[in-house]
């Protein structure tokens, strides 16, 4: 498995997370996302825009949106 991302630059998750289906629709103070489902609800995604995210933090924000952690690392690194 690879390993989860301790300073994880902000333009990388954003990808990464783009990759998934999510797209920005807002960037201020904080980076708001959306990605529509399937079924046609919606998973909204907030984070704070720093330059780096720590580990915690993109840990955190993984499990409120509900992507498994084997998801997001394999289009992070892939």
């Amino acid at each position: 498995m690879s390993k989860f991302p301790v300073d994880a630059p902000i333009r990388n998750v954003i990808a990464a997370l783009e990759r998934l289906g999510f797209r920005l629709v807002r960037e201020g103070s904080h980076i708001a996302m959306l990605r529509e489902n399937s079924d046609g609800s919606r998973t909204p995604l907030t984070m704070p825009n720093h330059r780096t995210l720590k580990s915690s933090t993109l840990r955190t924000i993984l499990t409120q949106a509900g992507i498994p952690r084997d998801d997001f690392l394999g289009v992070y690194h892939g």
